[in-house]
């Protein structure tokens, strides 16, 4: 999930700024959906200006919270720079390669040799399209790799195009995950079940549920019309409709990935099972 608040200035870079989304509301929707685990993702909105999520991130572990960050930090930033940043909650570096993103393809590298050393992972939004042609630079990085939205295809692919094929082969590794987030970031048709993306998300579940991970995406950033609890609700289930993988991608698969406390063993119905309309 992103915090957007005014106190802070957008960048330069900025293509959305969205009204103050701050933590207030974000704990209302997580009591909702029942959510206790939260990892604050830097928005493009802010690019290198980490600020608002650490703060976000405080605020939330003084509230009671397990809260981890995704930061964005590029080749210039230090190594004592990122030693702070792993001391107050960081834990992985975003790389957005859509308008907007702050750091570009020839930092990646130099980036992910940095955070190796601080055990952190590339978070990594794209057009999935271009994973083909990504690949061989993916598939090197010293790093864990999560890749957003379900791979972001725009427009989605099907399960037997070569770029999904490409998605698969990083999560064969062993070291890669796929976020199952934001279909409407590849597409607006379908809403608000999304069949193309849909077929994706359950091909991706039924091959590596294991490298899958859960995320709300809240508060729906440059959505005119964001998707509805009851209808983020109806997704997630469709999309994961076994209590036993249900379980592993929603409690387990990230405490592993974001080093939370271990879960709860064997799988029970989580908060979110009990939950007809957040």
């Amino acid at each position: 999930m992103h915090i957007y608040d005014s106190r802070y200035p957008a960048a330069p870079s900025a293509v959305i700024r969205p009204a103050d989304a701050l933590v207030a509301d974000y704990r209302r929707f997580q009591a909702s959906f029942g959510l206790d685990r939260v990892v604050v993702v830097q928005p493009t909105t802010y690019g290198l200006d980490n600020r608002c999520q650490l703060e976000a991130v405080t605020e939330l572990a003084e509230l009671g919270d397990d809260a981890r960050a995704i930061v964005v930090v590029d080749a210039d930033t230090s190594v004592d720079e990122l030693r702070r940043l792993d001391d107050v909650g960081a834990i992985g570096a975003r790389f957005h390669m859509l308008p907007g993103g702050a750091v570009g393809w020839d930092d990646l590298p130099i980036v992910a040799s940095r955070i190796a050393e601080l055990g952190w992972h590339v978070q990594l939004q794209l057009d999935g399209r271009e994973l083909p042609q990504r690949l061989e630079m993916l598939l090197a990085l010293p790093t864990p790799l999560v890749v957003d939205h379900v791979g972001r295809f725009m427009p989605p692919v099907t399960p037997g195009h070569d770029a999904f094929r490409a998605l698969l082969a990083l999560l064969d590794t062993g070291r890669a995950w796929v976020k199952l987030s934001a279909p409407y970031e590849s597409t607006l048709e379908g809403a608000p079940t999304f069949p193309s993306v849909s077929t994706l998300a359950k091909a991706l579940v039924a091959a590596h549920p294991e490298r899958m991970l859960w995320a709300s995406n809240w508060p729906h950033p440059g959505q005119g019309e964001p998707l509805s609890g009851r209808d983020l609700l109806a997704l997630t289930l469709d999309w994961l409709p076994d209590l036993t993988v249900r379980h592993r991608v929603l409690v387990a698969n990230p405490a592993e990935l974001y080093r939370f406390p271990s879960p709860i063993d064997p799988p029970i119905a989580t908060p979110i099972d009990q939950r007809s309309s957040p």
